[in-house]
Parts: structure tokens; sequence; C-alpha cells
């Protein structure tokens, strides 16, 4: 494996060359980078006559926070379906997105390639939506009508990450000087998610107890069942006993006796 080239730090300084094991890597350290994959579709009002497309869309895959991912990010891959043209887009600097239009809504993989060659790319995966569904409408701030925006929240996890990974990684600066912001209110989905998992967890726990309940009935009603089982076994025990004891026999007479009915 090559070794990692060095690189400008933003102070105009050159990162050392960390050598082709990027410095060996640091054990009982995670690093996590939230990011933001999604997109945006904007419905054209009619089907195009010439090819038959409905939506203009942009997918994109941006960091959560305002930080410039591009200090640790080489490239993003966007595999798109295989109907079009070039499927495979190659995105190697911010913003991180691919714009087409189209009629169809389908799974869309997004790897995502580091700068340090010794780190494994990641991938992950977003369903292209062109299509608004009731749910989707809450989470979303100031949405014209006829555009549809699915966002979701995710992060890349960098477990004993590299020194030279880690050196990147800590040289991210902020993305933007203006305001930075997302068209889905994550933490408002973040405590409605929140609120329901916590209703589930009551619903699971009520149901929990209510099957301990119908047990402890059903041991005790079992309990009964062999309780009289034994009873009423006992009572066939005792009758049969009774039935089969011999029955007294008669005494014999005497001889004597015997003799006096002679004389008689």
């Amino acid at each position: 494996m090559a070794s990692a080239s060095p690189l400008s730090a933003p102070s105009g300084q050159v990162v050392q060359d960390y050598g082709p094991d990027s410095g060996g890597r640091l054990k009982g350290l995670q690093i996590v980078k939230p990011i933001v994959i999604g997109n945006i579709a904007k419905y054209f009002g009619k089907k195009r006559e010439d090819d038959g497309h409905t939506h203009q869309w942009t997918i994109y895959m941006k960091p959560y926070p305002n930080e410039d991912y591009s200090c640790f990010i080489k490239k993003v891959h966007f595999k798109l379906h295989d109907s079009y043209a070039n499927p495979n887009r190659i995105v190697t600097k911010p913003p991180y997105e691919v714009s087409e239009t189209g009629w169809g809504e389908f799974e869309v993989a997004v790897k995502i390639h580091f700068i340090d060659p010794v780190e494994r790319p990641v991938t992950v995966y977003h369903v292209l939506k062109l299509f608004q569904s009731g749910s989707d409408h809450q989470s979303l701030q100031n949405v014209p009508k006829k555009t549809v925006i699915a966002e979701s929240y995710d992060e890349i996890v960098f477990q004993e990450p590299t020194r030279y990974m880690k050196s990147l990684v800590d040289s991210v600066v902020p993305l933007t000087m203006d305001e930075y912001k997302h068209e889905t209110d994550f933490e408002e989905k973040k405590k409605s998610s929140m609120a329901k998992i916590a209703s589930a967890k009551g619903q699971v726990k009520a149901e929990i107890q209510e099957l301990k309940e119908k047990l402890k009935l059903s041991r005790e009603t079992i309990e009964q069942f062999k309780k009289a089982l034994a009873e009423s076994q006992g009572s066939e025990k005792t009758k049969s006993r009774k039935d089969d004891s011999p029955s007294p026999s008669k005494t014999p007479k005497s001889l004597g006796s015997m003799r006096g009915d002679n004389k008689n």
C-alpha cells in the first residue's frame, strides 16, 4: 500500500508523512462524524414529452455540523439507477451532490472514500424520493407544495483510526461563515422519535405485565387442576380398596349343634 502523501494543513504547515501504515492505529479511540444523506425533488407540473421525466432532483451527502469534511474525504461515489447513461457519478469536493431529472424512485448507494488510503470506504444508502408522504410534512421547514425533501441522519464512525486519519479529522474548519441548517428539523424529529420510542416501551411494558398476570393465572389454574386430579385419584383408590376387600364368611355350625339338630 502506498504511503500517505504530505498534506498542507490550514495553518500552512505540512503534515508529516506517516508511512505506509498511516502511523498505526490508535487503540481505544473512536471518532464519529455526523452526516446528512438526502434529496430534494421538484415536480415539473407535467410529464416531459421528450423523455417522460416528471421531476428535477438533487441527491446529496453533507456534514451535519458546519464543518468542511473535504479535509478527510477524498471523493464521494453516487451509484444511480442503471437506466441513466452514466450511473456512476464521482464528486471530489463540496458540495457532494448530483443533480438529474427522472420519473421514478430508486435506491442510491453513496460510497465515501477517504484521503487516508488505510481507511476503508464507507457506503450508505438513500432511497430517492419524488413523492411526498403525509408523515414527512411535519419535519420540513417552509417547503413548497411541489417540492419533496427526504433527509436522514447518519454517522461515519472511525473505530481505532490511524494517526494520519485523526490528524486529518482534527484539521476541519467551518464549511461556511453564514447560517448553516438543514431542510429537516432533526431536533424536532429526534424528539418525535424519542416520544414514539418511549410510548412503544410503555406499551411493551404493559403487555409484558399483562402476559405475566395471565401466566400467573394459568399456573394457578394448573395447580388447582393438579390438586383436584390428585383428590379425585385418591378417592378412586379408596373406593377401589373397599370394593376389593373380601366379604365376611358365614360361621360354620359346631359339631355339637349339628348333633343337637339331629336329635330333634
